[in-house]
């Protein structure tokens, strides 16, 4: 493949529903620029470039590295669509896993 040509975006891992860990959790979304990407989220799934950062100066990396967390905590999905992404917040697992959780700490000022 030459440098010009892109590869459809690879399948990341997203930990399964019996596996999502309250402590990720909680870490995940107690820091602000991810808990505004959360927010986000809420309503409606979003392609990951039309998800912004509090902070719009902040490197394309910061923000990869937040959903990286999210994710990998078990708070979002991110797949592949197209040649972007699509961020979709697992509201049903964690809801299931943890009831009540996700819209206490979404609905807090």
């Amino acid at each position: 493949m030459s440098k010009t040509e892109k590869s459809a975006p690879e399948r990341l891992e997203h930990p399964p529903e019996d596996e999502i860990d309250l402590s990720k959790v909680l870490f995940a979304l107690s820091d602000p620029a991810r808990l505004e990407l959360v927010r986000q989220l809420k309503d409606a799934p979003l392609e990951a470039a039309r998800c912004h950062l509090q902070d719009p100066s902040l490197p394309k990396s910061t923000k990869s590295h937040q959903m990286k967390v999210l994710r990998e905590a078990g708070v979002i999905r991110n797949e592949p669509r197209g040649r972007g992404r699509l961020l979709s917040l697992r509201r049903e697992e964690l809801d299931r896993r943890f009831p009540g959780l996700l819209d206490a700490i979404l609905d807090a000022s």
